[in-house]
Protein backbone atom coordinates (compact mmCIF):
# COMPACT_ATOMS: atom_id res chain seq x y z
CA UNK A 1 0.00 0.00 0.00
CA UNK A 2 1.42 3.37 -0.94
CA UNK A 3 2.25 5.84 1.42
CA UNK A 4 -1.05 7.69 1.72
CA UNK A 5 -3.11 4.40 1.21
CA UNK A 6 -3.05 3.66 5.49
CA UNK A 7 -4.79 6.66 6.14
CA UNK A 8 -7.00 7.56 3.30
CA UNK A 9 -10.36 7.34 4.93
CA UNK A 10 -8.83 9.92 7.24
CA UNK A 11 -7.49 11.89 4.57
CA UNK A 12 -9.94 12.16 2.70
CA UNK A 13 -11.92 13.39 4.99
CA UNK A 14 -9.31 16.16 6.19
CA UNK A 15 -9.04 16.95 2.65
CA UNK A 16 -12.83 17.85 2.14
CA UNK A 17 -12.00 20.18 5.15
CA UNK A 18 -9.43 21.93 3.31
CA UNK A 19 -6.75 20.75 5.90
CA UNK A 20 -4.90 18.51 3.61
CA UNK A 21 -4.07 18.47 -0.67
CA UNK A 22 -5.65 15.90 -2.34
CA UNK A 23 -2.89 14.66 -3.69
CA UNK A 24 -1.76 12.92 -0.50
CA UNK A 25 -5.86 11.57 -0.62
CA UNK A 26 -6.27 10.24 -3.99
CA UNK A 27 -7.43 6.35 -4.34
CA UNK A 28 -4.11 4.99 -5.65
CA UNK A 29 -6.40 1.77 -5.21
CA UNK A 30 -8.80 2.78 -7.78
CA UNK A 31 -6.15 2.10 -10.15
CA UNK A 32 -6.14 -1.03 -11.94
CA UNK A 33 -2.91 -3.18 -13.63
CA UNK A 34 -2.40 -6.29 -15.20
CA UNK A 35 -1.81 -9.49 -12.38
CA UNK A 36 1.29 -9.02 -11.06
CA UNK A 37 1.87 -5.29 -11.28
CA UNK A 38 1.52 -2.69 -8.58
CA UNK A 39 1.76 0.82 -8.62
CA UNK A 40 2.88 3.55 -5.67
CA UNK A 41 3.81 7.22 -5.24
CA UNK A 42 7.08 7.88 -6.18
CA UNK A 43 6.91 11.51 -5.22
CA UNK A 44 4.23 13.88 -4.61
CA UNK A 45 3.31 18.09 -4.60
CA UNK A 46 5.22 18.12 -7.97
CA UNK A 47 2.92 21.14 -9.51
CA UNK A 48 1.65 20.14 -12.79
CA UNK A 49 4.35 17.35 -13.27
CA UNK A 50 4.94 17.29 -16.88
CA UNK A 51 7.36 15.10 -19.35
CA UNK A 52 10.24 13.32 -16.90
CA UNK A 53 13.75 12.56 -17.81
CA UNK A 54 16.03 10.30 -15.88
CA UNK A 55 19.86 10.94 -15.22
CA UNK A 56 22.05 7.74 -15.69
CA UNK A 57 23.09 8.62 -11.59
CA UNK A 58 18.95 8.52 -10.72
CA UNK A 59 18.24 11.97 -10.38
CA UNK A 60 14.49 12.50 -11.79
CA UNK A 61 13.90 15.77 -14.11
CA UNK A 62 10.01 17.13 -13.84
CA UNK A 63 9.39 19.63 -16.35
CA UNK A 64 5.87 21.60 -15.73
CA UNK A 65 3.43 23.68 -17.59
CA UNK A 66 1.22 26.01 -15.70
CA UNK A 67 4.09 26.06 -12.51
CA UNK A 68 6.47 27.24 -14.68
CA UNK A 69 8.80 25.25 -12.63
CA UNK A 70 11.99 22.35 -13.47
CA UNK A 71 12.16 19.99 -10.24
CA UNK A 72 15.02 17.47 -9.70
CA UNK A 73 14.09 14.62 -7.77
CA UNK A 74 16.33 12.38 -5.78
CA UNK A 75 15.45 8.78 -4.33
CA UNK A 76 18.60 8.71 -1.85
CA UNK A 77 17.72 5.46 0.06
CA UNK A 78 16.53 3.89 -2.27
CA UNK A 79 13.15 2.95 -1.06
CA UNK A 80 10.95 3.78 -4.34
CA UNK A 81 10.50 7.15 -3.16
CA UNK A 82 12.10 10.54 -3.95
CA UNK A 83 12.20 12.29 -0.60
CA UNK A 84 14.57 15.04 -2.23
CA UNK A 85 12.97 17.92 -4.41
CA UNK A 86 15.12 20.67 -5.39
CA UNK A 87 14.12 23.48 -7.78
CA UNK A 88 16.21 24.10 -9.93
CA UNK A 89 14.57 26.31 -12.60
CA UNK A 90 11.15 28.82 -11.81
CA UNK A 91 9.63 31.62 -13.54
CA UNK A 92 9.92 30.30 -17.31
CA UNK A 93 7.43 29.87 -19.67
CA UNK A 94 5.27 26.88 -19.67
CA UNK A 95 8.47 25.20 -19.48
CA UNK A 96 7.02 21.26 -20.11
CA UNK A 97 9.62 19.86 -22.09
CA UNK A 98 13.26 18.16 -20.28
CA UNK A 99 15.53 16.05 -21.47
CA UNK A 100 19.23 15.11 -20.31
CA UNK A 101 22.87 14.52 -22.11
CA UNK A 102 25.94 14.37 -21.11
CA UNK A 103 25.24 15.48 -17.49
CA UNK A 104 23.72 18.82 -18.98
CA UNK A 105 19.93 19.22 -18.69
CA UNK A 106 17.75 21.04 -21.47
CA UNK A 107 14.66 22.58 -21.38
CA UNK A 108 12.19 23.70 -23.24
CA UNK A 109 10.68 26.96 -22.98
CA UNK A 110 7.74 27.90 -25.52
CA UNK A 111 10.37 30.45 -27.45
CA UNK A 112 13.42 29.11 -26.81
CA UNK A 113 15.65 25.96 -25.52
CA UNK A 114 18.24 26.14 -22.38
CA UNK A 115 20.50 24.52 -20.46
CA UNK A 116 22.20 23.32 -17.38
CA UNK A 117 25.67 22.29 -17.55
CA UNK A 118 26.86 20.02 -14.83
CA UNK A 119 22.81 20.06 -13.18
CA UNK A 120 23.85 17.37 -11.14
CA UNK A 121 26.58 18.79 -9.09
CA UNK A 122 24.68 21.66 -8.47
CA UNK A 123 21.04 20.90 -7.72
CA UNK A 124 20.66 23.65 -4.73
CA UNK A 125 22.10 26.47 -6.97
CA UNK A 126 22.06 25.81 -10.01
CA UNK A 127 23.01 29.52 -11.41
CA UNK A 128 21.68 30.87 -14.64
CA UNK A 129 21.25 28.61 -17.58
CA UNK A 130 22.67 29.07 -21.24
CA UNK A 131 20.58 29.78 -24.46
CA UNK A 132 20.55 26.84 -26.82
CA UNK A 133 18.27 28.25 -29.15
CA UNK A 134 15.65 31.10 -28.94
CA UNK A 135 14.17 31.25 -32.24
CA UNK A 136 10.96 29.46 -31.61
CA UNK A 137 7.77 31.12 -32.18
CA UNK A 138 6.25 32.67 -28.81
CA UNK A 139 2.73 31.56 -29.64
CA UNK A 140 1.43 30.02 -26.45
CA UNK A 141 -1.42 28.13 -28.18
CA UNK A 142 -0.32 24.13 -28.78
CA UNK A 143 3.61 26.18 -27.73
CA UNK A 144 4.24 24.34 -24.80
CA UNK A 145 6.79 21.37 -25.82
CA UNK A 146 8.33 17.96 -25.24
CA UNK A 147 11.73 17.70 -26.44
CA UNK A 148 14.37 14.29 -26.68
CA UNK A 149 17.57 13.24 -27.97
CA UNK A 150 17.18 10.99 -30.56
CA UNK A 151 19.23 7.95 -31.85
CA UNK A 152 21.68 10.64 -34.12
CA UNK A 153 22.31 12.73 -30.88
CA UNK A 154 20.29 15.33 -32.52
CA UNK A 155 17.40 17.66 -29.95
CA UNK A 156 13.87 17.22 -31.58
CA UNK A 157 11.45 19.95 -30.67
CA UNK A 158 8.10 20.08 -31.84
CA UNK A 159 6.23 23.29 -32.88
CA UNK A 160 2.61 23.08 -32.20
CA UNK A 161 -0.26 25.05 -34.47
CA UNK A 162 -0.91 27.83 -33.12
CA UNK A 163 -4.52 27.32 -33.60
CA UNK A 164 -7.19 24.95 -33.48
CA UNK A 165 -7.24 24.17 -36.72
CA UNK A 166 -5.27 26.49 -39.76
CA UNK A 167 -2.46 25.99 -41.67
CA UNK A 168 0.66 27.84 -40.75
CA UNK A 169 3.70 28.15 -42.05
CA UNK A 170 6.59 26.59 -41.12
CA UNK A 171 7.93 25.68 -38.53
CA UNK A 172 4.65 25.94 -37.08
CA UNK A 173 2.79 22.04 -37.33
CA UNK A 174 6.24 20.63 -37.52
CA UNK A 175 9.17 18.81 -35.67
CA UNK A 176 12.79 20.15 -35.93
CA UNK A 177 15.90 18.70 -34.87
CA UNK A 178 19.16 20.72 -34.09
CA UNK A 179 22.49 19.51 -33.19
CA UNK A 180 22.81 19.87 -28.91
CA UNK A 181 24.61 23.33 -29.46
CA UNK A 182 21.32 24.33 -31.20
CA UNK A 183 22.97 25.08 -34.89
CA UNK A 184 22.00 23.01 -37.99
CA UNK A 185 18.17 23.33 -37.11
CA UNK A 186 16.74 21.07 -39.89
CA UNK A 187 12.31 20.72 -40.58
CA UNK A 188 11.99 16.83 -39.65
CA UNK A 189 8.76 16.29 -40.44
CA UNK A 190 5.31 18.33 -40.99
CA UNK A 191 1.85 18.08 -40.97
CA UNK A 192 1.58 17.35 -37.10
CA UNK A 193 -0.63 19.55 -35.64
CA UNK A 194 0.65 19.03 -31.77
CA UNK A 195 2.92 16.49 -30.34
CA UNK A 196 3.37 16.25 -26.88
CA UNK A 197 5.74 12.95 -26.70
CA UNK A 198 7.92 11.00 -29.15
CA UNK A 199 10.28 7.96 -28.61
CA UNK A 200 12.66 5.79 -30.83
CA UNK A 201 12.06 1.97 -31.62
CA UNK A 202 14.74 0.24 -29.85
CA UNK A 203 17.28 -1.08 -32.41
CA UNK A 204 16.09 1.41 -35.31
CA UNK A 205 15.85 4.85 -36.35
CA UNK A 206 11.91 4.75 -36.21
CA UNK A 207 10.43 7.59 -34.62
CA UNK A 208 7.04 6.56 -32.94
CA UNK A 209 5.00 10.02 -31.93
CA UNK A 210 1.81 11.17 -30.75
CA UNK A 211 0.02 13.63 -32.55
CA UNK A 212 -3.59 15.49 -30.70
CA UNK A 213 -6.48 15.69 -33.07
CA UNK A 214 -8.11 18.56 -34.20
CA UNK A 215 -11.53 19.96 -32.24
CA UNK A 216 -15.05 20.63 -32.71
CA UNK A 217 -16.01 17.71 -35.41
CA UNK A 218 -17.74 16.20 -32.45
CA UNK A 219 -17.49 13.80 -30.25
CA UNK A 220 -16.35 10.90 -32.10
CA UNK A 221 -14.41 11.99 -34.74
CA UNK A 222 -11.41 12.70 -35.77
CA UNK A 223 -9.18 10.23 -34.07
CA UNK A 224 -5.98 10.95 -32.24
CA UNK A 225 -3.17 9.31 -34.38
CA UNK A 226 -0.27 7.26 -33.05
CA UNK A 227 2.63 8.01 -35.86
CA UNK A 228 6.00 6.63 -37.48
CA UNK A 229 8.15 7.89 -39.31
CA UNK A 230 11.04 5.69 -40.55
CA UNK A 231 12.94 8.75 -42.13
CA UNK A 232 13.02 12.44 -42.12
CA UNK A 233 10.98 14.73 -44.79
CA UNK A 234 7.42 13.29 -44.44
CA UNK A 235 3.92 15.34 -44.13
CA UNK A 236 1.51 13.69 -41.93
CA UNK A 237 -1.49 15.30 -42.65
CA UNK A 238 -2.35 18.03 -41.09
CA UNK A 239 -4.49 20.34 -41.62
CA UNK A 240 -5.84 18.90 -44.90
CA UNK A 241 -6.59 14.74 -43.67
CA UNK A 242 -7.02 13.58 -40.28
CA UNK A 243 -6.71 10.00 -39.75
CA UNK A 244 -6.82 7.58 -42.35
CA UNK A 245 -9.16 9.95 -44.62
CA UNK A 246 -11.15 12.21 -42.76
CA UNK A 247 -11.00 15.40 -45.30
CA UNK A 248 -10.89 18.76 -43.08
CA UNK A 249 -13.86 20.68 -44.04
CA UNK A 250 -12.08 23.85 -44.64
CA UNK A 251 -8.32 23.05 -45.66
CA UNK A 252 -9.30 19.55 -47.29
CA UNK A 253 -9.33 20.99 -50.82
CA UNK A 254 -6.23 22.51 -50.11
CA UNK A 255 -4.40 18.89 -49.64
CA UNK A 256 -5.83 17.29 -52.88
CA UNK A 257 -2.87 15.69 -54.82
CA UNK A 258 -0.42 16.11 -51.79
CA UNK A 259 0.96 12.86 -50.70
CA UNK A 260 0.08 12.10 -46.83
CA UNK A 261 1.70 9.50 -44.30
CA UNK A 262 -1.60 7.98 -42.28
CA UNK A 263 -1.29 6.79 -38.71
CA UNK A 264 0.13 3.80 -37.89
CA UNK A 265 -3.36 3.79 -35.73
CA UNK A 266 -5.42 5.84 -35.30
CA UNK A 267 -6.56 6.31 -31.59
CA UNK A 268 -9.68 7.47 -29.67
CA UNK A 269 -11.62 10.81 -30.68
CA UNK A 270 -9.87 13.48 -28.26
CA UNK A 271 -8.01 10.79 -25.71
CA UNK A 272 -5.20 13.04 -26.09
CA UNK A 273 -1.72 10.79 -26.39
CA UNK A 274 1.16 12.89 -24.38
CA UNK A 275 4.08 10.71 -23.72
CA UNK A 276 5.30 7.57 -25.45
CA UNK A 277 7.90 5.71 -24.14
CA UNK A 278 9.13 2.10 -25.42
CA UNK A 279 9.93 -0.35 -22.54
CA UNK A 280 13.34 -1.25 -23.00
CA UNK A 281 14.09 -2.67 -19.29
CA UNK A 282 13.93 -6.60 -18.22
CA UNK A 283 11.86 -6.21 -14.81
CA UNK A 284 8.51 -6.73 -16.61
CA UNK A 285 7.00 -10.36 -18.18
CA UNK A 286 8.73 -11.24 -22.06
CA UNK A 287 5.74 -10.17 -23.42
CA UNK A 288 6.04 -6.45 -22.61
CA UNK A 289 9.72 -6.34 -23.88
CA UNK A 290 9.81 -3.62 -26.59
CA UNK A 291 5.82 -2.51 -26.09
CA UNK A 292 4.80 1.05 -27.04
CA UNK A 293 3.30 2.72 -23.54
CA UNK A 294 1.00 5.43 -23.99
CA UNK A 295 -0.08 8.26 -21.65
CA UNK A 296 -3.93 9.32 -23.15
CA UNK A 297 -4.17 12.61 -20.93
CA UNK A 298 -8.00 12.83 -21.51
CA UNK A 299 -9.95 14.71 -23.04
CA UNK A 300 -11.74 18.27 -22.39
CA UNK A 301 -14.24 19.07 -24.58
CA UNK A 302 -15.97 15.76 -25.62
CA UNK A 303 -19.64 15.03 -24.07
CA UNK A 304 -18.47 11.84 -22.27
CA UNK A 305 -14.76 12.06 -21.03
CA UNK A 306 -12.30 9.66 -22.63
CA UNK A 307 -9.05 8.91 -22.37
CA UNK A 308 -7.57 9.02 -18.46
CA UNK A 309 -5.38 6.07 -18.71
CA UNK A 310 -2.43 4.02 -19.87
CA UNK A 311 -2.59 2.16 -22.72
CA UNK A 312 0.17 -0.28 -24.29
CA UNK A 313 1.03 -1.13 -27.98
CA UNK A 314 2.64 -4.37 -29.24
CA UNK A 315 4.34 -4.41 -32.58
CA UNK A 316 5.74 -6.68 -35.13
CA UNK A 317 9.03 -6.97 -36.30
CA UNK A 318 8.13 -4.95 -39.35
CA UNK A 319 6.51 -2.42 -37.28
CA UNK A 320 2.85 -2.72 -37.79
CA UNK A 321 0.74 -2.40 -34.91
CA UNK A 322 -0.72 -5.13 -33.74
CA UNK A 323 -2.82 -4.42 -30.24
CA UNK A 324 -3.14 -1.59 -28.29
CA UNK A 325 -4.71 -2.44 -24.77
CA UNK A 326 -5.45 -0.92 -21.64
CA UNK A 327 -2.47 -1.10 -18.90
CA UNK A 328 -3.38 1.61 -16.39
CA UNK A 329 -7.16 2.82 -15.84
CA UNK A 330 -9.07 4.15 -12.77
CA UNK A 331 -7.99 7.90 -12.93
CA UNK A 332 -11.41 8.28 -14.67
CA UNK A 333 -14.51 7.05 -12.39
CA UNK A 334 -17.48 7.36 -14.16
CA UNK A 335 -17.49 11.01 -15.69
CA UNK A 336 -15.24 12.41 -13.12
CA UNK A 337 -11.35 12.11 -12.86
CA UNK A 338 -8.65 12.90 -10.42
CA UNK A 339 -5.92 12.44 -12.20
CA UNK A 340 -4.08 12.58 -15.54
CA UNK A 341 -0.64 10.49 -17.01
CA UNK A 342 1.29 12.43 -19.16
CA UNK A 343 4.76 10.58 -19.53
CA UNK A 344 7.09 7.95 -18.71
CA UNK A 345 10.63 7.20 -17.59
CA UNK A 346 12.23 3.86 -17.24
CA UNK A 347 14.66 3.43 -14.20
CA UNK A 348 17.41 1.44 -14.02
CA UNK A 349 16.05 -1.64 -12.48
CA UNK A 350 13.39 -1.26 -15.13
CA UNK A 351 10.93 0.50 -12.92
CA UNK A 352 7.86 2.61 -15.03
CA UNK A 353 7.17 6.29 -13.64
CA UNK A 354 4.76 8.16 -15.05
CA UNK A 355 3.94 11.58 -14.20
CA UNK A 356 0.45 13.36 -13.25
CA UNK A 357 -0.12 16.86 -13.74
CA UNK A 358 -3.83 17.04 -12.12
CA UNK A 359 -3.07 14.69 -9.23
CA UNK A 360 0.80 16.73 -8.78
CA UNK A 361 2.32 13.43 -8.46
CA UNK A 362 5.18 10.51 -9.87
CA UNK A 363 3.98 7.06 -10.40
CA UNK A 364 5.76 3.76 -9.80
CA UNK A 365 4.96 0.76 -11.60
CA UNK A 366 6.64 -2.02 -10.54
CA UNK A 367 6.32 -6.45 -11.30
CA UNK A 368 6.55 -8.81 -9.42
CA UNK A 369 5.60 -12.69 -10.77
CA UNK A 370 2.12 -13.36 -9.02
Amino acid sequence: MHRCGRFRLRLIGLALLGLVTTACAEPLEQLELPDGFSISIYARNVGNARQLALSPDGTLFVGSRRAGRVYALRDLDNDGYAETQHVVAQDLFMPSGVAFRAGDLYIAEVNRVLRFPAIEDRLSSPGAPEIVYDQLPDKKHHGWKFIAFGPDGRLYVPVGAPCNVCAPEPPFAGLLSMTADGGDVRMFARGIRNTVGFDWRPGTTELWFGDNGRDWLGDDRPPCELNRAPTAGLHFGFPYVHGQDIADPEFGDRGQGQTFVPPALALGAHVAPLGLEFYRGEQFPPGYQGALFVAEHGSWNRSRKSGYRVMMAKLSETGEVLSYEPFITGWKQGESNWGRPVDFAMTADGALLISDDQADQIYRVTYRSP
